[in-house]
């Protein structure tokens, strides 16, 4: 029996089974946990990979955020696979749509707070320097946000209880495109986590 993956954006249908994906992440303490409201507010910014079978049933195996957190910069959050299909690239896959959205949303940097430094390396990321290059102005506009997310890319003192052993990363899309390489499977990798 074969099986195909489908990548597409998330609906409202698919709220369940996100949370499905994640909460055993959140309980390892890889993922932050969120209420199902959240879900559905957020849910424009999903993608979603499915397993369909031969015989035609699905199952989300698979799912990943992009946040929009200013003019030129957003974060992938949320990114999560089931622990069945690990190592099968569909966390690669979930990165490589949400980096097109965010080209095509016209954003030029692209954030992610991880566990996973070495795959998201493979996807062209890179470490954070301690004090990334803000304007100012920007800056104090971010500190008005209410995301965790932006807390958390500004380095703020109040979210680094729930970032501990983490690790900010930045990508540049106004850089020459990037072919990302293949992530060895790893049975004591978690998930592709993001946030």
């Amino acid at each position: 029996m074969t099986s195909e993956i489908r990548l597409r954006p998330a609906t409202t249908q698919d709220v369940p089974g996100i949370k499905a994906l994640v909460t055993p992440l959140a309980h390892a303490g890889v993922l932050v946990i969120k209420e199902t409201v959240a879900y559905y507010e957020g849910i424009q910014e999903f993608v979603v990979a499915e397993m369909i079978d031969d015989d035609g049933a699905t199952r989300l195996v698979g799912c990943g955020a992009l946040h929009v957190m200013w003019g030129d910069l957003a974060e992938i959050r949320t990114l999560a696979t089931d622990s069945t299909v690990r190592g099968r690239g569909i966390g690669g896959k979930l990165v490589t749509q949400l980096l097109e959205r965010a080209r095509d949303l016209g954003v030029d940097r692209v954030f992610c707070l991880t566990f996973e430094v070495s795959f998201f390396r493979g996807h062209g990321f890179e470490v954070m320097p301690n004090q990334d290059q803000i304007d100012p102005e920007v800056f104090a506009e971010l500190l008005r946000s209410q995301d965790e997310g932006v807390a958390e890319y500004l380095d703020l003192a109040r979210v680094k209880p729930n970032t501990l052993g983490n690790t900010r990363m930045i990508r540049n899309l106004s850089a020459r495109p990037h072919s990302p390489s293949p992530t060895p499977a790893s049975p004591t990798t978690p998930a592709f986590p993001a946030e």
